[in-house]
């Protein structure tokens, strides 16, 4: 193993210093846990009966003995969601690998699972992002019972992996893993989808053509297959310790699939207080472990959402995350993924080139990953540069992950990156903070300085587009769209129109209190933007016709005027009160009142 970066080694010991008290006091709180025994030794008759009452005879006699782990299933399960329809049969599986090793498991609460894609410009998407503190308050209420010495965390797609994590964090004394179902096979090749979706923006292609193009790209049960969110959640979870080596992209309801979920399962019970390897989560998420998610999150190009998510996931753990800290880990973490939108291929070709186990063996040979970090795996990163596979016999066992990346256009070794840099920077100036992704965005459009063209809802963009107004160069300022405001919904409606007009040769740039998500890509995007508008940022500042510069190379994000006359500005106001009733909006006003800002992770708690 290489020594470690002087950059990565920097960054964590910041990182430590600045979260040195919190820490502690999460540690301590955690540690205050009673493991003289299984958690349910302390309740009860009255208590224990009622936790057993429906298992069936050997499950309840197990329980009252109080010698053997009892495992929750935390599941984000329904059938509406592809990826998480496989999971319908993993309780009856994990309750059946339970009892051949021993021990019990029970179904501990289920936590809600909405669909961006479903959602995607519609209103309930003003619920997602808050859905992510709602998933770790139902967390915690099925955790509550303690009963459990262990948990399983079923979940893939983009608000719920952070919600139980977040919630498994505030549990931080369990022993605990994620447990991942796969990937849907390939569908139709991107760029088809792409061109047809910029045809239907330019009123060039039906509504049945776009019809059969979706659905031939979401078209089995599965993880939707392009880089978003829900697959950059299975990247974290493995490079940070959370998945088995190889598990994040390997295809539901296969044996392999399922013979890694039983080495799970077995993991997580061996790793509980009644065993000598005491494991709890709290303890194997550390400032390493946060850091080689940044770091994967640089190396793969992936989605901005984790720019809120990993804050607030490392504060659960007491650890203060920033964007700066991102930022500086930008400058020496190559670009080693092309995966769509940033490129081509799928998370299924990026697998069949070397996926997880070929980039962790390349950022560990470059001291770019912490290697000493705790995983369930038990070996440290090494063991993670290893692909799962079967014998003859159908037992788990792991092979070294070849030196040579099986597929160059979508995975690359650290000796020729795709980028010498990350794909995700900040940006400062007079307009506040922000993020932009720049992993596909053309070298020629790093750097945009155009008029502003100010709208209050992404359906103006469009509606602007139709009426040809946009046929020029100019930066879009979609504003309030933050957390506050509406609850910062993904902006994603954005996206094919801007491509078109980029295409065109139009210089064009997004500014925006919003999300972009996984999807934002080759059009420069500020976003995130904080303060956002509804909170008296200078972006409620700005008037059609303002130039904005938007600098990637420079990291830099203002408006070009005179400091006194951008002070002297009053920030418009907008009737937001339409947003905050019907599909459930009006159930969210104490989250929009207390949300926090987005570079400290936008949410509630």
């Amino acid at each position: 193993m290489s020594t470690l970066h002087p950059v990565v080694a920097e960054v964590t010991e910041r990182l430590r210093e600045r979260s040195r008290d919190t820490r502690a006091a999460y540690l301590k709180r955690i540690d205050a846990v009673d493991r003289g025994g299984p958690q349910r030794a302390h309740l009860s008759c009255g208590n224990l009966a009622h936790g057993f009452a429906a298992c069936g005879s050997d499950d309840k006699a197990a329980l009252r003995s109080g010698h053997r782990a009892n495992l929750a299933i935390v599941t984000a399960y329904n059938d509406m969601l592809s990826a998480h329809q496989p999971y319908e049969r993993y309780p009856a599986l994990i309750r059946q690998i339970a009892r051949d090793g021993g021990f019990t498991a029970q179904v501990a609460g289920g936590v809600p699972a909405m669909c961006d894609g479903v959602t995607q410009g519609q209103p309930g998407m003003q619920l997602s992002l808050f859905s992510r503190d709602l998933v770790a308050m139902a967390t915690a209420v099925a955790l509550s019972h303690d009963m459990f010495d262990g948990a399983l965390y079923l979940g893939i797609c983009d608000k719920i992996v952070p919600g139980l994590l977040i919630g498994a964090l505030s549990f931080g004394h369990l022993p605990g893993a994620f447990v991942p179902s796969g990937p849907m096979p390939s569908g139709i090749p991107n760029e088809q989808k792409s061109k047809v979706r910029q045809a239907w923006a330019e009123g060039k292609a039906s509504k049945d053509e776009l019809m059969e193009v979706e659905a031939a790209s979401y078209h089995a049960p599965g993880t939707c297959t392009f880089y978003g969110t829900a697959n950059s959640n299975q990247m974290l979870m493995e490079i940070m310790g959370l998945h088995l080596p190889g598990a994040s992209f390997e295809a539901p309801d296969t044996p392999l699939r399922d013979a890694l979920t039983a080495e799970t399962v077995r993991r997580v019970a061996g790793f509980s207080a009644l065993g000598g390897n005491y494991l709890p989560i709290g303890h194997l998420i550390d400032e390493r472990a946060i850091i080689n998610g940044v770091i994967g999150l640089h190396a793969t190009g992936g989605s901005t959402n984790h720019l809120l998510h990993l804050v607030a996931i490392a504060h659960a753990a007491g650890i203060q995350l920033r964007w700066d800290d991102f930022d500086a880990l930008s400058g020496v973490v190559p670009l080693l993924a092309r995966v769509y939108p940033n490129g081509y291929a799928d998370v299924n070709q990026f697998h069949q080139a070397g996926g997880m186990a070929f980039l962790i063996d390349q950022l560990l040979g470059a001291g770019l990953l912490h290697g000493d970090v705790k995983t369930i795996f038990g070996t440290g990163m090494a063991g993670y540069a290893q692909l799962p596979r079967l014998d003859d016999a159908g037992a788990l066992h792991w092979v070294p992950v070849p030196k040579q990346s099986g597929n160059r256009g979508v995975l690359r070794g650290v000796d020729e990156p795709f980028r010498a840099d990350g794909g995700l920077r900040m940006l400062t100036g007079n307009l506040g903070r922000a993020v932009i992704k720049v992993s596909s965005v053309p070298e020629d459009r790093l750097v945009i300085e155009a008029p502003a063209i100010v709208f209050h809802d992404q359906d103006e963009v469009a509606a602007a587009f139709k009426r040809g107004e946009l046929n020029r160069d100019f930066v879009a300022v979609v504003r309030f769209q933050g957390p506050q405001a509406n609850g910062m919904p993904e902006l994603h409606k954005l996206t094919p129109t801007l491509a078109l007009l980029q295409d065109r040769g139009h210089r064009i740039a997004l500014l925006t209190d919003g999300r972009m998500s996984g999807a934002s890509g080759r059009v420069p995007a500020a976003i995130h933007v904080t303060p956002e508008a509804v909170a008296g940022g200078a972006i409620g500042k700005l008037r059609n016709g303002d130039t904005i510069r938007l600098d990637a190379v420079n990291g830099r994000l203002d408006v070009l005027m005179e400091a006194h006359e951008l002070d002297a500005r009053l920030p418009v106001t907008a009737d937001l009160s339409a947003q905050h009733s019907g599909m459930g909006r009006e159930l969210f006003g104490l989250f929009r009142q207390a949300a926090a800002s987005a570079d400290l992770g936008a949410g509630v708690l």
